[in-house]
């Protein structure tokens, strides 16, 4: 039947902070907006992925996200990420009631269709599965066959409550576009390395005098453009 993704989104003014020393706190939001548009362009190329809905009060992302063939679902709850993401994924299943469902991450701007079907085609192996961001803390994925709920727990250490709730991790196929989230300058450092989504390579020239994105003695490298579904 194919994939239904839900892809989280804070209020663009509050998106990214911690990115703020980097980038500079005017251009941070702009960033996490270019971050979202090529996580969303990537997993609609990923050919196991049917639709995304985006969960996002944030009018001009949803606008821009909307553009891209994404679906707009409104953060009722507004009680975080872990219930805006069940929210989400309620709202894909009263549409299609059988789908598999993945939370995925809107700080992807490296994101490779190829290395989300791989991923994705790991995950369907089993009812609930996880994939560790590139620190293996956190989470960039989480998914759920048909018939099993999501049950997300994401933020901060999210990698071992999701084992502890019995998701089987996701260690087989190499895919570190999907693992490599952007919180720091020193994330954004390693998504340039690996190629950038468009709207991403975009922006990054204009970090202006802190276009050095400095983290220790590293300067931001200039973007490596992801090829178009690449």
């Amino acid at each position: 039947m194919g994939w239904s993704l839900v892809v989280p989104l804070k209020p663009l003014v509050r998106a990214k902070s911690r990115l703020s020393r980097a980038t500079g706190e005017e251009f941070r939001p702009r960033l996490a907006l270019a971050f979202a548009l090529d996580t969303v362009t990537a997993a609609l190329a990923c050919e196991d992925v049917r639709d995304v809905a985006v969960v996002t009060d944030d009018q001009l992302a949803a606008e821009r996200l909307a553009a891209v063939g994404a679906r707009i679902v409104p953060d009722t709850p507004g009680r975080g990420l872990n219930a805006a993401l069940a929210h989400g994924a309620r709202a894909v299943r009263a549409r299609r009631p059988g789908a598999p469902v993945a939370a995925l991450n809107a700080d992807l701007p490296a994101l490779r269709p190829a290395e989300l079907e791989l991923v994705l085609h790991s995950a369907s192996l089993f009812p609930r599965a996880f994939l560790a961001d590139a620190a293996d803390i956190g989470t960039t994925l989480l998914t759920a066959t048909s018939g099993r709920e999501l049950e997300p727990a994401f933020g901060g250490a999210s990698r071992a409550r999701h084992l502890a709730s019995g998701a089987r991790e996701i260690t087989g196929p190499q895919a570190p576009s999907v693992r490599r989230d952007v919180d720091t300058g020193e994330d954004l450092l390693a998504a340039l390395a690996l190629g950038v989504g468009p709207h991403t390579a975009l922006q990054a020239p204009r970090l202006g005098p802190v276009a050095a994105v400095q983290e220790g003695s590293k300067r931001l490298p200039p973007p490596q453009v992801r090829a178009s579904g690449a």
